[in-house]
């Protein structure tokens, strides 16, 4: 199959091998016997330094557990593009990180007006970044292919407007291969109906009529694993 894509590729483009894909728009990809593992190391050290964070203490945790932001701070203003840069490149980093995918979403709501407390948030995972600078995704070459969605939500936990925001994550075997935290579109009246919502959305994203240029689609994923859709309340 690969050499029969090579080889039409090779009639319509001008193109060159080079091997199996070792680097790519800053994610490492390594080849190993139990599978391929991706990662953002390179990107990471470069962030760190970017931001001159690259000798700051380590912290276990991207976001401390129950914090709360708001656009109404009223702490010293900071400068917004220097906070957008900040938080863009921590959006670019969730590629192979999904651990850090809240905490980057929560801080990425302040970047109209931010203050000096969302960017300690922001700086914060930096020094996440920093003690788990080599995390990343092995995708292995088991025959584990069972489909498995997760999904949660928090109740009310936007201070300014009280929405929730939604998470999820799906797994293929045991590696997650896309994920998603977003504040809901609406404001929820229970914590029932927040994980409707999250749970809604989950599902919603199962049954997306996927685009061409994946394949297999998840339809055909699904007829040949199964699929299971877990959430908590």
């Amino acid at each position: 199959m690969f050499g029969e894509f090579k080889e039409v590729m090779t009639k319509e483009f001008e193109m060159t091998d080079i091997g199996l894909v070792v680097y790519y728009l800053g994610i490492e990809v390594n080849k190993r016997e139990d599978g391929s593992f991706i990662s953002q190391v390179g990107y990471a050290r470069e962030i760190l330094k970017k931001f001159r964070m690259d000798n700051s203490k380590s912290i276990n945790t991207p976001v401390e557990c129950g914090v709360k932001l708001s656009k109404h701070d009223e702490e010293e203003k900071v400068d917004p593009t220097f906070f957008k840069s900040l938080v863009g490149s921590l959006r670019y980093l969730t590629c192979t990180r999904p651990d850090i995918l809240y905490a980057v979403g929560l801080v990425s709501r302040y970047m109209e007006d931010p203050t000096t407390t969302h960017l300690k948030i922001a700086k914060r995972i930096l020094r996440y970044i920093k003690g788990t600078i080599d995390f990343g995704l092995l995708y292995s070459t088991s025959n584990h292919f069972k489909l498995e969605g997760y999904s949660d939500s928090d109740w009310g936990g936007d201070i300014d407007d009280r929405k929730s925001t939604t998470g999820f994550v799906f797994f293929m075997g045991d590696t997650a291969f896309t994920w998603m935290s977003k504040k809901q579109p609406i404001v929820t009246l229970s914590t029932c109906e927040a994980e409707y919502v999250a749970a809604t959305s989950c599902q919603s994203y199962v049954n997306y009529p996927q685009e061409a240029h994946r394949p297999p689609s998840l339809e055909e994923l699904k007829e040949m694993a199964g699929e299971d859709i877990l959430e908590n309340n």
